[in-house]
């Protein structure tokens, strides 16, 4: 297909200092658009005279078009000049939000709550859009930066939710949330750079290059296995850890698995450390570094057995751990394929995606069926079975000799990839 010449596309320093902040924050906020439903499904149901099972189904729906929209809509970010689609994105997330705080039934809510999470996929567009426009040497410093963004958004989403829906009622957290979505795209519409990408493939290529993707990049490949064994793990605690210390082992109430939640801000301090530690000793020794850290979460969840105080310290040391593995793990797996070809990051960020949230799905389903028919001690058994499994998956590899910077194993690595022709324009 015959195209004019594009702009130039900006320097890969583009990016400045000051912008990767920016995109944090954006991350933070729009994630949360997610999340924060799940917070106030209690008051939806109150409030609009429905089920609890009705007001659940907000936050599952919200989540599902979350999942649907990273494989639809994030691959448009190659296709398309990624300022603009980022900012019709958030338009439409805002005028969403501002339609399910506004719904006079269950009905309008769940339709507006689903689109919602489909369209507030910008996080997914914004990691590929930093990763290039810096240099190599910056790379997983930047990743770091969005994803500490990324995972405080989440962690702050039930809070936001909560309080403010506590105290202004259900509707309030979407009122709000819709202005600040509004906001955002201002910002960044003012903000971010200009990129052409310079591919001409159709959106139906598109899709299917995600999907070929998976089967040819090693790179990627990798970093998906490692990534759906850790998050499955991390599905599984947290999913199981609510029944636990709410059951008879330790008697509390739903407000100390919050309190146990917050624990995970450690993971939030430490993205962007990861980010330095990628670049510096290169992605595959952080993510042997964070399977260390994966076993270890599985065995002071073990630990979490014993009850008492001596259980709980326990408990949270183990969550802390398996936060920290999959959020620096994280950084590194995007890093990793984030120094393959810049005109497809969009659909390798889409496959590693996707991948990572179908590990959570299967993660939760076996957490909770682990602990219903074994017990606790079977959620840090999955865990380390897990884990094992990704550095069983490092050991039998490459990756795992490898310990220079993000380029350079995975530049030799793909080179039979590399040489293969470009998706189809």
């Amino acid at each position: 297909m015959s195209r004019t010449t594009p702009p130039a596309a900006p320097t890969p320093t583009a990016l400045g200092r000051r912008l990767p902040l920016v995109m944090a924050l954006a991350c933070g906020v729009t994630v949360a658009n997610a999340y924060f439903p799940q917070a106030i499904t209690p008051l939806v149901a109150r409030g609009l005279d429905v089920s609890d099972s009705t007001a659940t189904t907000l936050a599952t729906l919200t989540q599902l078009g979350y999942a649907a929209g990273i494989f639809l809509l994030v691959p448009l970010g190659d296709r398309l000049p990624r300022r603009p689609l980022v900012t019709t994105l958030l338009a439409v997330t805002s005028v969403a939000l501002l339609a399910a705080g506004l719904a006079p039934g269950a009905g309008p809510l769940l339709a507006a709550g689903t689109l919602v999470g489909l369209a507030t996929v910008v996080p997914q567009i914004l990691l590929p859009m930093a990763a290039g426009l810096v240099t190599p040497e910056r790379r997983g410093s930047v990743i770091g930066t969005l994803q500490a963004g990324l995972v405080g958004g989440i962690l702050l989403a039930r809070a936001f939710g909560g309080v403010l829906g506590a105290h202004l009622g259900w509707r309030a957290p979407y009122l709000v949330a819709a202005v600040l979505t509004a906001l955002l795209a201002v910002v960044l519409g003012a903000a971010l750079p200009t990129t052409v990408p310079d591919v001409g493939t159709g959106y139906p290529a598109l899709l299917a290059d995600t999907l070929r993707l998976l089967r040819t990049e090693k790179a990627l490949r990798r970093s998906v296995l490692f990534q759906v064994a850790v998050f499955g793990g991390f599905s599984a605690a947290w999913t199981a850890v609510a029944l636990f210390v709410t059951g008879p082992r330790y008697g509390m109430d739903t407000q100390a698995v919050g309190v146990l939640a917050l624990v995970g801000a450690g993971s939030m301090f430490l993205a962007p450390s990861a980010g330095k530690w990628v670049d510096r000793y290169g992605a595959d020794r952080v993510n042997l570094w964070c399977a260390g850290a994966g076993l270890a979460a599985a065995g002071a969840l073990m630990a979490g057995s014993l009850g008492g105080v001596a259980g709980i310290v326990a408990l949270a040391a183990g969550l802390l751990l398996i936060d920290v593995a999959v959020q620096c793990g994280q950084v590194a797996n995007q890093a990793r394929i984030f120094a393959l070809r810049p005109e497809i990051h969009s659909r390798l960020n889409t496959g590693y995606m996707t991948c990572s949230f179908l590990g959570a799905s299967a993660g939760s389903w076996l957490g909770i069926r682990a602990y219903t028919h074994f017990g606790w001690w079977a959620v840090p058994a999955l865990i380390a079975l897990a884990v094992a499994s990704a550095v069983m998956t490092y050991g039998v590899g490459e990756g795992g000799r490898r310990t220079a910077g993000t380029g350079e194993g995975n530049a030799e690595e793909n080179a039979d990839e590399s040489a293969q022709p470009a998706p189809s324009r």
